[in-house]
C-alpha cells in the first residue's frame, strides 16, 4: 500500500479525548446527519403513501442509520474511559476481522446504493492489537467513507505491510472529495487538542477521526491518511505479529 505518484501520506495522533465544550459540540455535529435522515424517513412513513416494499426499505434504512449513530456514541463513551482501562493486545488476523466487518456493513452500504469490498494481501498477515478497539477504528473509517464516497463507487478495505513486514497497515479507501495537504496538516495540528472539521468534507466534525486516534494510541499504533486525486485512504499502522502458527 505504498503511496503512488501524486499521493501524499500523513500520520497523526493525539492525547486522550478531553471533556469540554469542544467535544460536546463535535458530537452534536456528527450526530446531526444521521438523526436528520431518520427524521426525514420517519416523516415519509407518516405520510402513508408508500407501498409495502417501500415501507420495508425505509424501515431497514432507519434501523441501519440508527446503528451507525449508536456506534459513534459508543465510541465516544469508550474514548473518554481509555485512561482508566487496560486493553489486552493479542495476535489478530486482520483479513478475518475485515471480512467480518464487511459482512456487517454490506446491508448499510446497500441501503445507500454503495458497495464495500476487501482487498487482500498476497500473504497471510498477523498484527498485534486489541480486537474491539481495532474493529471500532475500521468501522469508523468505513462509516466516514460511506458518507463521502461518490455515487456508483466501491469503498475498499485494504491490508498491507510496510518496513519489510514489521508494520501492518489497515486502510479504508474512498473515492470522494480530495483532501489538500493544508487540510491534512491542519488536522494533524488540531487533533492534538480536539476534534477538527475537515474542510473538504464540511459535514464532518472530525470527531470520528479524533476518537480513532485515541484508540490507536492505546494499541501503540498510529493513524494517518493518504491523499489521492479522487478521494482518500484513512489507515492505521500497527506492529506485526510473527505467530503465523495461529493462522
Amino acid at each position: 500500500m505504498s503511496a503512488a505518484q501524486g499521493e501524499h501520506e500523513q500520520l497523526f495522533s493525539g492525547p486522550l479525548l478531553a471533556s469540554g465544550l469542544s467535544s460536546f459540540t463535535a458530537a452534536a455535529h456528527e450526530l446531526k446527519s444521521p438523526l436528520a435522515l431518520v427524521r426525514q424517513l420517519s416523516l415519509m412513513l407518516e405520510e402513508g403513501e408508500l407501498s409495502i416494499d417501500e415501507q420495508k426499505r425505509i424501515l431497514r434504512q432507519i434501523s441501519l442509520t440508527s446503528e451507525r449513530a449508536l456506534r459513534l456514541t459508543s465510541d465516544l463513551t469508550r474514548s473518554v474511559r481509555l485512561a482508566d482501562a487496560l486493553f489486552e493486545l493479542e495476535p489478530i488476523n486482520p483479513q478475518q476481522l475485515c471480512e467480518d466487518i464487511i459482512r456487517e456493513l454490506t446491508p448499510l452500504f446497500a441501503a445507500h446504493d454503495r458497495e464495500v469490498r476487501f482487498v487482500s494481501h498476497k500473504h497471510p498477515l498477523l498484527l498485534v492489537a486489541n480486537r474491539d478497539l481495532l474493529r471500532r477504528i475500521i468501522m469508523n473509517f468505513s462509516d466516514n467513507a460511506l458518507h463521502y464516497a461518490e455515487d456508483e463507487t466501491t469503498v475498499e478495505i485494504r491490508v498491507g505491510s510496510l518496513q519489510s513486514g514489521k508494520i501492518i497497515r489497515l486502510g479504508v479507501r474512498d473515492y470522494g472529495p480530495a483532501l489538500s495537504r493544508d487540510t491534512v496538516k491542519s488536522l494533524k495540528d488540531k487533533l492534538a487538542h480536539a476534534a477538527a472539521p475537515i474542510n473538504a468534507r464540511p459535514q464532518s466534525s472530525g470527531l470520528g477521526l479524533y476518537i480513532a486516534s485515541q484508540f490507536a494510541d492505546a494499541m501503540n499504533g498510529k493513524i494517518g491518511v493518504t491523499q489521492h486525486r479522487d478521494g482518500a485512504t484513512f489507515y492505521i499502522d500497527l506492529q506485526a505479529s510473527h505467530q503465523l502458527s495461529l493462522l
